[in-house]
């Protein structure tokens, strides 16, 4: 089949496929291997030579490691050493040792069956952050924990990429030899780290001045691939290579251009290594093995979770967070299906190990959606059994606020600073009990829970101020006091416009997008300093204003109708403009001079 035809099924499967994967929950890596597993030589077989795809795509590995060290500046690492280099460390070689012995029941030997233990160790750092930030829980205290155990993970790809080489021969028989080759890839590492540290920004500089983008990229990929090759001829790993040129380059000024010119590359390049990865499935060998593969991901699961609760334990996690972290990061990940390609590369596994590992690693993360589900149902049953606060005192302020975060706080603040009095519930303990400390009136409640509610004085007072990070808690809350408290004032935040409409439905009167006016706050900074005059700049944004909030109560007749939300936005938007117009052609017949001189400006800040 000619090559362009092969490039254009690949692209179509993956444009069609990935897609789709991620609207199910499922992630875009399981769409590129679904893509492979389909068009391999074990269903369709329309790609005859999955070994070529790979070879091609290894450069989207490289890339992926060059990108990994960009973002590793020393302050940072620093900054999570305890977390970075302690638990993280102990996962992997606590996790390493559990799951040793799967290597043995697949007949390796001692040595080869440790690296495979660690090799299954990893974990999905693409997969994980992705499921924590759906759930809005990057910020959370396992959320924090599994980033920096994730981390530490992406390092030690590296060493276990350049040893491979040495699990290759028989470095038992002949340990001087192994020394030898250890020596000289150290060697190598210092030569390039020198070498690197004096060249690299030197020619990166002389680059930039030539103020051409597209040599500036060329420049970027020459250094990578060029550190990969010289690596990859000392008989070290390519990623390794890039790895080191990406951590010479990240404290440099060109770190963030570098990854923007890098990104395209390694997205679309990884994406094919992914499909070829799936292109290598012996699927007839999975069928016949269906048990041992079932095995082996029931295997990976329970020895992971069991180590990342003990680590929970340690690190001193609420016993809520246990569950969450400890099938966060069960699964297998990308970089594991990177070694035991490289692995089977160099000889050190065949290749029925290495799909029986893959097809159990692409399982795991198959289920880890519905297991961190699982998760967060267990840690609520794990929750601290304090009691909410019930007893709220005879005082009934006028205000009550339903969440206490950065949003709540301003608020409150604000009120303060009025002499209002106001009772504020929040779930989250550490911030009621930190907060408490400065005498504001704050309880440790669920603001969701109706008799709580009452307790706290909703029937009593005259506004509620709904100011909870969770969009699906606000709902509920506004749907309660609309329900059993219909006299109660509502102000209530929003996250989005499609949010506010869910509130809007329920019969809340007052609701406030919460980064509207941060935005517009910017929007006059940002006139002022493009030569606007002050009066100008703040009519402006005035008008946005008024004219944003007119089409925001305008469209809430189309919110289940996106086509007819899209032409209101596009005819709001020509009339916003036009408008403008007028106002300029105004501004000009009653100052002209003001508008040439703004005009003037303008153009000299533009060239």
């Amino acid at each position: 089949m000619p090559f362009l035809l092969e490039t254009a099924i690949l692209l179509g499967s993956a444009v069609i496929a990935v897609p789709l994967f991620q609207r199910l929950g499922l992630g875009s890596i399981l769409g590129y291997l679904f893509v492979g597993l389909l068009l391999g030589p074990s269903l369709l077989g329309v790609i005859a030579e999955p070994e070529a795809v790979l070879h091609l795509a290894e450069i989207g590995v490289v890339m992926l490691l060059f990108v990994i060290g960009l973002e590793l500046e020393p302050k940072r690492l620093w900054a999570l050493r305890k977390r970075l280099f302690g638990f993280g460390g102990l996962q992997l070689a606590l996790c390493g040792l559990l799951l040793t012995p799967l290597g043995w029941l697949l007949g390796l030997e001692t040595d080869k069956a440790i690296l495979l233990g660690l090799i299954l160790a990893l974990s999905s750092t693409a997969f994980a952050l992705q499921v924590l930030a759906e759930h809005q829980h990057l910020a959370t205290p396992h959320g924090q924990l599994a980033f920096a155990i994730l981390l530490f993970q992406d390092l030690a790809v590296i060493p276990l990429l350049a040893l491979l080489p040495v699990f290759a021969g028989d470095f038992a028989a002949s340990p001087g030899e192994t020394w030898l080759v250890v020596g000289r890839g150290i060697g190598m590492v210092v030569l390039v780290i020198l070498v690197g540290r004096l060249l690299f920004p030197r020619v990166l500089r002389l680059v930039a001045r030539s103020e051409l983008r597209e040599v500036f990229t060329a420049a970027a990929l020459l250094l990578v691939l060029g550190t990969a090759l010289i690596m990859e001829q000392a008989g070290l790993s390519m990623a390794l290579g890039a790895f080191l040129a990406g951590v010479l380059l990240a404290d440099t000024p060109w770190r963030h251009e570098l990854e923007a010119n890098i990104e395209p590359f390694k997205g679309i390049l990884l994406g094919l290594f992914f499909i070829g990865v799936g292109m290598t499935v012996d699927l007839p060998l999975v069928a016949h093995n269906l048990p041992v593969i079932i095995g082996l991901t029931l295997a990976l699961l329970l020895a992971k979770f069991v180590v990342l609760t003990l680590i929970g334990l340690l690190a001193r996690l609420p016993r809520q967070s246990l569950p969450r972290l400890a099938t966060i990061i069960a699964q297998g990940g990308e970089f594991d299906f990177v070694l035991l390609t490289a692995a089977v590369s160099a000889g050190v596994f065949d290749q029925r190990t290495a799909s029986l590992c893959v097809a159990a690693v692409t399982l795991s993360m198959a289920v880890t959606p519905l297991l961190y589900r699982v998760g967060g149902r267990l840690g609520e049953r794990l929750r601290e059994s304090r009691p909410w606060d019930s007893d709220f005192g005879e005082q009934t302020p006028p205000v009550l606020i339903a969440g206490l975060g950065r949003f709540g706080q301003i608020v409150a603040r604000m009120l303060s600073t009025q002499n209002i009095a106001f009772t504020a519930l929040d779930p989250n303990i550490a911030q009621v009990e930190f907060i408490r400390r400065f005498g504001a009136r704050i309880y440790y409640a669920d603001a969701t829970r109706l008799e709580l509610l009452h307790a706290a004085g909703a029937g009593e007072a005259r506004i509620l101020v709904i100011a909870v990070d969770d969009d699906e808690a606000a709902l509920t809350i506004a749907r309660l006091a609309r329900a059993h408290f219909p006299g109660l004032q509502i102000y209530a935040r929003a996250r989005n416009r499609h949010h506010a409409w869910q509130l809007m439905e329920l019969g809340v009167e007052h609701v406030v997008r919460e980064t509207l006016a941060a935005s517009l706050e910017m929007c006059d900074d940002l006139l002022r300093g493009m030569g606007y005059p002050g009066s100008t700049a703040g009519e402006a944004v005035r008008t946005f204003r008024e004219f944003d909030t007119e089409l925001f109560h305008h469209s809430y007749q189309h919110r289940h109708d996106n086509q007819a939300l899209l032409r209101s936005d596009r005819a709001a938007m020509a009339e916003l403009q036009a408008l403008f117009q007028r106002e300029r052609q105004e501004q000009r017949r009653h100052d002209p001079r003001r508008e040439d001189a703004l005009d003037d400006e303008q153009q000299d800040s533009s060239t």
